[in-house]
């Protein structure tokens, strides 16, 4: 596995479920829930930014 600078995202609390993010010398994004590190899912930059928009409300690329 490789040795990723994981941070963990503001919106976690002190506890459980925290979301951890890192970026990977591909370019790619990486995240992973701290309860289960070894599931780690592979994203864009994009891709995760068009996902949060949609999540936000905002829509992505004219999709709401």
């Amino acid at each position: 596995m490789h040795d990723y600078q994981w941070q963990k995202s503001s919106y976690s609390n002190e506890g459980v479920n925290c979301v951890n993010v890192a970026a990977a010398p591909d370019g790619t994004v990486r995240l992973r829930e701290s309860d289960t590190p070894d599931a780690i899912l592979t994203t864009t930059r994009g891709e995760l930014a068009a996902l949060l928009a949609v999540l936000k409300g905002s829509g992505a690329d004219g999709m709401s």
